[in-house]
């Protein structure tokens, strides 16, 4: 491998780890008991029409992430896996004990809107 393609590579993987870092910070940064979208998380981020990506990054945190991942939503209000999943049924418990889902398993999407 060349020092220059090594140099390019170096920065790329950079590149890539402070964008990662930024969706961290701006989900961290989302309170108990509101949501936010995943566009929302990407323009945050500085990551503008992002928002797949966003979603990817947070498909593969650590099952013991403290990140509560389980803030963000479709742009819908809605829960990307599918109903009836166990990481469905696991978000919206998290999100039930947050007071951002009612006991029907309703997502709060209006009322509970971040709005930094």
């Amino acid at each position: 491998m060349t020092p220059a393609y090594q140099s390019r590579l170096q920065r790329k993987n950079m590149d890539a780890s402070s964008k990662e870092e930024a969706v961290y910070r701006v989900v961290a940064a989302i309170p108990e008991g509101r949501l936010a979208s995943y566009g929302q998380v990407a323009e945050l981020a500085g990551l503008p029409g992002r928002a797949r990506w966003v979603g990817r990054v947070l498909s593969q945190l650590p099952e013991d992430s403290q990140l509560p991942w389980q803030r963000v939503l479709r742009a819908s209000g809605q829960l990307a896996f599918p109903a009836g999943s166990a990481r469905y049924q696991r978000q919206l418990q998290r999100l039930q004990a947050e007071g951002s889902a009612d006991g029907n398993g309703r997502i709060r999407w209006r009322q509970c809107r971040w709005q930094p």
